[in-house]
């Protein structure tokens, strides 16, 4: 591509992708209003369940989609289907109709997030890979940093609809540019689609949601403990599937290779490792650190801009070396040293000491958050392209489902266990807290930091983990050198 058309086609993807990812941090603001406007507070969670799931779930299959008919098509058909789910959901009267439309903004959303970086690994050099990559992954930093707050002043001044329509206009000027921008990429035709992978991993996924969502309610103990073995079941039915396909939705036969294999593994420990915990930050600063709740965001704002500065520096030092190891390397460690020194920071210190912590921890994490995705794409085959950024994404995202429910029951269980009878967890919130006596307040924080710090250790082992991963990466530089592109292909997709 000439240059002046490929700063197009990364303006048109970046704008798609800040939509996209905008669209899972605004609407957290405006879930109280929503719900209690269409008059269903029960089933407020389900309004990011059922976008996540959907989003997930839907990840191999686009994938291996976009491998099959190229990535143009499933791009542009995601960003249509994203403008028509976004009026749906402002136009909806009742909650199941918003959690249909949400649904189908979770599908295509994760059309628009996995082809953006299947069109970017289609168009440029392994080189030059990593820069454009971390330009787009800057969208979900900068969404959780401006997300809630734009999403707050939306509904207060315009009404919870334009939450959702505010995307039309961008979304329209988006498509208009893509139409231009993106090129057409020939598919490579696979003439058998993986129904039974398909299916077995849709089970798998949707009780494995369905678990760890209903894990924290004694009501729906049994329920849950049905759908962990029923999700067991289906991911090992998934995994036979796979192995026995002759065009299977994740190329299991690709992690022989150490490159891939090393590199989908971190990938996973960053879902596990940061994207599990920053939703309880401000809980714990707020209940250890005594703040407000809005003092508690500076900590997880401190981590996303450390991880926003990373991504970029380090895509563009990759860019311009093609050695990408050490920050592999480099990342996991600053990350596990990080969260280790969280676990042990003694309670009653100033608010910017935990702010310098876990920045350290977001350097850390967006050294190689973007680069893992350029490294296995450069590894695998040109014709499995989409497939492998789907299961690079595809860990990280049940890694951070799996390990943000299994915290939530660690904090949830354990505050309730260590508390006095004279407090009850189910009433325990921030600003009781604050308004209590000093000795309530002084006990309620060591009762948190003793909760928190064996699970900071934990994510820390999981980034050491992490290092030993990278140490086993390959060494390599990136080449520079164009791969030839695809001859178009006419055989049919079949099932």
């Amino acid at each position: 591509m000439s240059p002046w058309r490929l700063r197009l086609l990364i303006v048109s993807l970046l704008t798609v992708a800040i939509l996209g990812a905008l669209d899972h941090t605004i609407v957290s603001t405006s879930l109280a209003t929503v719900a209690g406007e269409l008059g269903a507070l029960a089933q407020m969670g389900w309004v990011v369940v059922g976008y996540t799931l959907a989003s997930t779930v839907l990840l191999p299959v686009l994938g291996k989609l976009g491998d099959a008919v190229g990535p143009r098509a499933v791009f542009l058909v995601s960003l249509v289907l994203f403008l028509v789910a976004s009026l749906a959901c402002g136009f909806a009267q009742d909650m199941p109709q918003l959690i249909g439309a949400r649904v189908v903004q979770g599908m295509s959303s994760a059309g628009l997030h996995l082809m953006s970086q299947t069109i970017v690994a289609r168009v440029t050099t392994p080189r030059e890979r990593p820069r454009y990559l971390a330009i787009i992954g800057a969208a979900f930093p900068v969404a959780i940093l401006i997300g809630p707050v734009l999403g707050g002043l939306i509904t207060d001044y315009w009404g919870w609809q334009w939450v959702f329509w505010i995307n039309i206009p961008f979304g329209v000027a988006a498509l208009l540019l893509a139409l231009v921008a993106v090129p057409h990429l020939p598919g490579f035709g696979r003439r058998r689609f993986d129904v039974g992978g398909s299916v077995s991993f849709a089970i798998a996924m949707v009780a494995l949601v369905l678990a760890v969502t209903w894990i924290g309610d004694p009501a729906l103990a049994a329920a849950s403990v049905v759908s962990f073995v029923v999700a067991g079941m289906a991911f090992a039915a998934f995994l036979l599937i796979e192995l026995r396909a002759p065009e299977p939705l994740v190329p299991l036969r690709l992690f022989v290779d150490r490159t891939i294999a090393v590199g989908t593994v971190l990938s996973a420990i960053i879902g596990i490792g940061l994207f599990s915990i920053t939703a309880y930050l401000p809980t714990y600063i707020q209940m250890a650190y005594r703040t407000s709740a809005t003092v508690s965001g500076l900590v997880p704002i401190a981590t996303v801009f450390g991880m926003l500065v990373s991504n970029l520096a380090t895509g563009w030092l990759v860019s311009r070396t093609g050695h990408y190891r050490v920050y592999c390397i480099a990342g996991t460690a600053l990350s596990a040293a990080g969260l280790f020194a969280m676990s042990v920071l003694p309670v009653g210190l100033p608010l910017w000491v935990p702010m310098i912590v876990m920045a350290v921890v977001g350097v850390g994490t967006g050294a190689f958050m973007s680069l893992v995705i350029a490294v296995v794409q450069s590894a695998a085959p040109r014709r499995d392209t989409g497939s492998m950024t789907a299961t690079v994404n595809l860990v990280r995202q049940v890694g951070s489902t799996v390990a943000t429910a299994i915290i939530g029951g660690v904090i949830g269980f354990g505050v309730a266990a260590l508390l006095p009878s004279s407090l009850d967890a189910a009433t325990l919130t921030p600003q009781f807290v604050h308004e209590a006596s000093a000795a309530v307040q002084s006990q309620v924080a060591g009762i948190y930091s003793g909760i928190f710090a064996p699970v900071f250790a934990a994510l820390a082992v999981a980034y050491a983990a992490g290092v030993v991963a990278a140490v086993l990466l390959p060494a390599g530089r990136l080449s520079d050198e164009s791969e030839p592109a695809p001859a178009p292909s006419s055989e049919p997709l079949t099932a």
